[in-house]
C-alpha cells in the first residue's frame, strides 16, 4: 500500500509541475458575454485575472488565465480552466464548492470523481499557508461567472 500510495504522490506532482511550466488557457478574452475578475494574495504576491465567456444558457464556453505566483496558483488556475471549460453555472458551483473542500479539508468533497486531475491538489490542506495560493484563481472565476448570471443569465 505505501508504494502505491508513493506513486500516486508522485503522480500528482508530476501534474502540478507539468500544469504549472506549461499552464493551459493562458490569456485574455474579450467580447459581450465575457466576464473579468482579478485575485491577489498580498500574504503572497500571486495575482491573477480570470476572463470567462458564458454562452446562452449562462454555460462556460471559454475560460483562460494570466497572472504570476507559485507553481501551486498556476497549476490550480490551469487546473480550473480545464475542469470549468463547458460547465453550466450550477455544475460550476459544484465544483468550485468541491475543490474548495478538497484543498480545505474543511468538509466532505461531493463528487470526488469530478474533481479528476484538481485531486493532485489535496495536499494543499497540509499547508494552510498554501491554501490561498490554491483557491486564488476559483475565487476570481467564481466573480466572472456571478457577473454572467447577475447579468440576466440563468444560474
Amino acid at each position: 500500500m505505501a508504494a502505491e500510495d508513493a506513486a500516486l504522490r508522485d503522480l500528482y506532482q508530476q501534474v502540478i509541475l507539468d500544469h504549472s511550466r506549461h499552464p493551459r488557457n493562458q490569456g485574455r478574452l474579450d467580447g459581450p458575454d465575457c466576464h473579468h475578475a482579478r485575485g491577489h494574495n498580498p500574504a503572497c504576491g500571486d495575482e491573477v485575472e480570470v476572463w470567462l465567456k458564458t454562452g446562452p444558457q449562462g454555460q462556460i464556453e471559454d475560460i483562460r488565465f494570466e497572472g504570476q505566483g507559485c507553481a501551486i496558483s498556476q497549476a490550480s488556475a490551469s487546473l480550473m480552466t480545464l475542469a470549468l471549460k463547458g460547465a453550466s453555472p450550477e455544475a460550476a458551483r459544484r465544483l468550485m464548492a468541491d475543490f474548495h473542500a478538497l484543498v480545505t479539508g474543511a468538509s466532505a468533497v461531493g463528487d470526488a470523481e469530478a474533481l479528476g486531475n484538481l485531486l493532485a491538489l489535496e495536499g494543499v490542506q497540509k499547508f494552510p499557508q498554501r491554501i490561498k495560493c490554491a483557491t486564488l484563481a476559483w475565487h476570481a472565476a467564481e466573480q466572472a461567472l456571478n457577473q454572467g448570471t447577475q447579468n440576466g443569465r440563468s444560474s
